[in-house]
């Protein structure tokens, strides 16, 4: 059962001049998985600066933050396969950041990949279904709520990982297939953006070439400009590799679209 920790009691940082898209975020509330990692903490901190109120999302408890103003506000723990129960937090976000996930390295074991597939893919499929469903219950009144979903460019490129190439590529083909096959009226309901990234230094990977405070820069500057296929990465193959890739599944998944039964 997820432990619902009491929100700190802590003001939202004022938007900064530095800032010049922080009125897009002003007052909405995003929730980021994976808020513990290397992106997770650069994200938090890109949007409190930019007036954002920010709810962490984690397996782990909250931790002691060196820097309390650029903590999240809200912390709420949770576990895979019980995506449910956060489903009244879900309900108060505009914003949902699916960005938790292991990387197994050279390990293949049955267990690893299981547990590879079970946090990168399906626990973040799961909780695409649960937002998109909440989204629709809430109908659209103003601004469309938005989910976005870190899946790395291992979709397209060799991450010297199997199991982390594995699990990233269903997760990426999962989102591209809700991509072809939303409504219009879903689409006025939910904002659905892949965040397609290269290598940055974290724990995961820690010999990564960019900072995790850069891409979470990049990330929402390109939110900003109204981008639904964001990729950061000094990989030029990539911005020609990842479009194309999306072009062939969505007509590949339109041509075998089928009507419900």
């Amino acid at each position: 059962m997820a432990h619902i920790h009491a929100p700190g009691e802590r003001t939202v940082p004022e938007t900064t001049a530095s800032s010049p898209s922080g009125h897009h975020w002003q007052g909405r509330r995003i929730g980021i998985t994976g808020v513990r990692g290397a992106l997770g903490q650069a994200l938090c901190r890109q949007f409190l600066l930019r007036g954002a109120v920010v709810v962490g999302l984690s397996h782990g408890p909250r931790p002691e933050h060196s820097e309390p103003d650029h903590a999240p506000q809200e912390w709420r723990q949770w576990t895979c396969e019980q995506e449910s129960e956060l489903d009244p937090v879900l309900k108060t976000l505009d914003v949902l950041v699916l960005n938790h996930g292991i990387n197994p390295g050279g390990d293949q074991r049955s267990e690893t990949i299981t547990q590879a597939l079970t946090i990168n893919a399906l626990s973040s499929w799961r909780l695409i279904n649960r937002f998109e469903a909440i989204a629709s219950e809430a109908g659209c009144d103003g601004k469309p709520k938005e989910l976005w979903v870190n899946t790395s460019e291992a979709e397209v490129q060799p991450a010297l990982s199997p199991g982390y190439e594995l699990s990233k590529r269903l997760i990426g083909q999962l989102v591209s297939l809700r991509w072809s096959q939303r409504s219009k009226a879903e689409q006025r309901q939910l904002r659905l953006r892949k965040l397609v990234l290269g290598p940055f230094k974290s724990n995961l990977n820690p010999v990564g070439i960019m900072t995790a405070d850069w891409v979470a820069r990049q990330v929402l500057s390109q939110a900003h400009l109204g981008l639904n296929l964001i990729i950061v990465t000094p990989n030029p193959f990539t911005y020609v590799l990842m479009p194309l890739n999306e072009l062939g599944r969505a007509l590949y998944s339109r041509l075998f679209s089928r009507p419900d039964p």
